[in-house]
């Protein structure tokens, strides 16, 4: 009888298998495994992708707000000098 640990285990395989050894008759599922070095590699890379991205969009929405701003003064001003 399959402990809680074991059931909860098997439900985040793909095959319900426990172990994440493969077995003889296993076959290639088109799926490969990645070392921890190159998995953190990928992930600091995705993080410093993910970080310009963002980098960009605050320029862009820091821009809009100075155009705003900029529009509202002058519209203050408009309004003073007549």
């Amino acid at each position: 009888m399959p402990s809680t640990l074991e059931r909860a285990l098997r439900r985040f395989r793909p095959d319900g298998r426990l172990s994440g050894r493969r077995r003889a008759d296993d076959g290639d599922d088109g799926r490969t495994r990645v070392s921890a070095a190159e998995f953190r590699a990928a992930t600091e890379e995705r993080l410093r992708s993910l970080e310009r991205e963002v980098a960009e969009v605050k320029g862009r929405i820091n821009g809009l707000i100075f155009v705003v701003a900029g529009a509202v003064i002058t519209q203050v001003v408009l309004r003073l000098v007549q």
